[in-house]
């Protein structure tokens, strides 16, 4: 995968209260900047969560698996930038990609972290997996450089 491969792309600046004692961000803050930026991929394809999709399918998306492998360490008043893109549509669920990248004030040769996150379709009423709705599956196709996989 290439970061041009990805088109949203969130920005932010790691905070004093982000870093632990190592003087490094705290591993599980990327979890929180990963969640930000899906939050504005969402913005992006145009349902802004969770007005945008809970209200209008009636359905909600469960985290299910998240994997994230740390490959180096942003450091305070570092910016950094998170890549989310979708890599795999299913029946119920979506893959998420990320990559969080530094961008100053010394830029990295690569990711400082890759991870991916698995998300469940539910329907709100029942509590149970349900189909992706057909106008979210195309708004990611059209939204996405690379097409996700299917199955």
């Amino acid at each position: 995968m290439s970061r041009a491969d990805f088109r949203c792309e969130y920005r932010l600046r790691v905070r004093w209260a982000e870093i632990d004692m190592q003087k490094v961000v705290f591993n599980g803050h990327y979890l929180t900047y990963i969640d930000t930026a899906v939050a504005e991929y969402w913005r992006e394809i145009g349902l802004p969560y969770p007005d945008g999709y809970v209200d209008r399918y009636r359905c909600d998306l469960y985290l299910r698996k998240a994997a994230v492998e740390y490959h180096g360490s942003a450091r305070y008043d570092e910016t950094l930038a998170v890549l989310c893109r979708v890599g795999r549509v299913g029946r119920s669920s979506m893959d998420y990609r990320f990559e969080i990248w530094r961008e100053a004030p010394r830029p990295s040769q690569g990711p400082l972290i890759t991870a991916d996150l698995v998300y469940v379709n539910v329907d709100v009423k029942s509590g149970k997996p349900a189909p992706l709705p057909d106008d979210l599956r195309e708004r990611v196709r059209s939204y996405e450089r690379v097409a996700p996989a299917q199955g």
